[in-house]
C-alpha cells in the first residue's frame, strides 16, 4: 500500500466573492515528485500556498504525514508543518552568502553539517562563499532548492521553479529537480503551466481547471487515457471528430471507431497526432498537404478527401513526403459522450 506524504481533501478558498479553489483533492505519496499543472487562474497556487500554510481552508482538510495540519478547527502555522518552500522568483537575500543563505532557518548544534549537505546534493559546495548576484539563473534556482532542503522538511512545495530560467537552463534544472528528490527521498509539489515539463519529470499529475483536479494520476496514464476532451486537449496536442454511435461504433471523418456508449448517442472521437501512421497505396485518397521537419521527427498536415484536416507525427525518417497521396492508420483512439 503506498505510504501518503500529503492528503488534501475537498479543499475550499475564497477570497470574498472568488473561488479560488472548489473542492481541491488530491493524494501524495511519500518520495514522489508531483506536479499540479493547469491553465492561469486554476488555483494551482493557491493549493500550493494552502499546502504550505500561507492560505486558511474555507472548508475541507490538508493532512501531512498522518497528522491535520488545516482543518475546520486547525490552523498549523508554516514554520511548525516541516513543509520546505521554493518561490518562483528564488528569493535569495543579496547580501549574504549562498552558504548564509542556504542555513537561513536552519538551527541547531548540526547547521554547519546540514548547510553542507544541502550544498552537496545540489553540488554547489564549491560556492559556498559566493553571493547571489555572482552566480546564473540555473545556481540560484538550486541554492534556493538547498535552503529548502536544509532544515529536513518532510515535503518541499516549488512555484514555477523554472519560468525565470532560459531554455536550456530550464531543461537541466527539470532534471537536476528529478535527480536530487530521487537521492534525498523527499516529496516533493511543483506547480507549473507548462504540460511538457509536466509530462517529462512528474511521476504523478494532477491536471487542475476552476478550483479543482479534473484527472490526476501518473503522467503516461493521464496522456494516453484523458478523461474529458478538455484534458486531452490541454495535456498534448488532440484533434477531436464528431460522431453518432451506431452498432456500436462512431462513423467519423478519420474512419470507424468501437465504443460501448449507447446507440444513438453523440460523440467525439479524440486522436494525437502519433497516433495517425500515413501509408500509400494505389488507392490514396488523402493528401499530405502541410510538412514540418524537425530531424528526429516530422508533423504533416493531412487533408482528408470530406475536406478535413488530420495531423500526422512519424518519424524523420518516414519517406511520406509534401503532396504525397497517402492511406492513414488510427492506433489509438478515445471516444467520448458528447456534452
Amino acid at each position: 500500500m503506498t505510504e501518503i506524504a500529503i492528503r488534501v481533501t475537498e479543499a475550499t478558498v475564497r477570497y470574498g466573492d472568488v473561488t479560488a479553489l472548489d473542492g481541491f483533492s488530491v493524494d501524495v505519496p511519500v518520495g514522489g515528485l508531483v506536479a499540479l499543472v493547469g491553465p492561469s487562474g486554476c488555483g494551482k497556487t493557491t493549493a500550493l500556498r494552502a499546502i504550505a500554510g500561507f492560505e486558511n481552508l474555507d472548508a475541507g482538510s490538508i493532512t501531512i504525514r498522518d497528522a491535520v495540519v488545516s482543518g475546520a478547527t486547525v490552523h498549523v502555522p508554516p514554520e511548525q508543518r516541516k513543509v520546505g518552500m521554493v518561490f518562483q522568483e528564488f528569493a535569495l537575500f543579496p547580501h549574504i552568502s549562498v552558504a548564509e543563505n542556504v542555513g537561513y532557518g536552519v538551527s541547531g548544534a548540526d547547521r554547519i553539517h546540514r548547510v553542507g549537505d544541502a550544498l552537496r546534493t545540489v553540488d554547489l559546495e564549491d560556492l559556498a562563499d559566493r553571493y547571489p548576484h555572482e552566480l546564473s539563473g540555473g545556481e540560484q534556482q538550486r541554492v534556493a532548492i538547498a535552503r529548502a532542503l536544509a532544515p529536513s522538511p518532510d515535503v518541499i512545495l516549488l512555484d514555477e521553479p523554472f519560468s525565470n530560467l532560459d531554455a536550456p537552463q530550464r531543461d537541466k534544472m527539470r532534471r537536476e529537480l528529478r535527480h536530487i528528490v530521487r537521492r534525498t527521498g523527499v516529496t516533493a509539489v511543483f506547480v507549473t503551466h507548462d504540460q511538457a515539463e509536466a509530462l517529462a519529470i512528474a511521476d504523478f499529475i494532477a491536471v487542475m481547471r476552476d478550483g479543482s483536479v479534473k484527472q490526476a494520476g501518473p503522467p503516461d496514464e493521464v496522456y494516453a487515457r484523458p478523461a474529458s476532451p478538455w484534458v486531452a486537449t490541454f495535456l498534448g496536442d488532440a484533434m477531436l471528430f464528431d460522431g453518432v454511435v451506431s452498432d456500436g461504433h462512431v462513423t467519423t471523418d478519420i474512419g470507424v471507431v468501437k465504443t460501448e456508449l449507447a446507440d444513438g448517442s453523440k460523440a467525439q472521437v479524440m486522436v494525437r497526432p502519433e497516433w495517425v501512421m500515413p501509408s500509400t497505396s494505389g488507392t490514396a485518397q488523402c493528401t499530405v498537404t502541410d510538412r514540418e521537419f524537425y530531424g528526429h521527427d516530422q508533423l504533416l498536415e493531412i487533408t482528408l478527401p470530406t475536406g478535413g484536416v488530420v495531423e500526422s507525427l512519424i518519424s524523420g525518417r518516414h519517406p511520406v513526403r509534401l503532396g504525397d497521396k497517402v492511406d492513414i492508420d488510427i492506433t489509438d483512439a478515445i471516444v467520448f459522450e458528447a456534452v
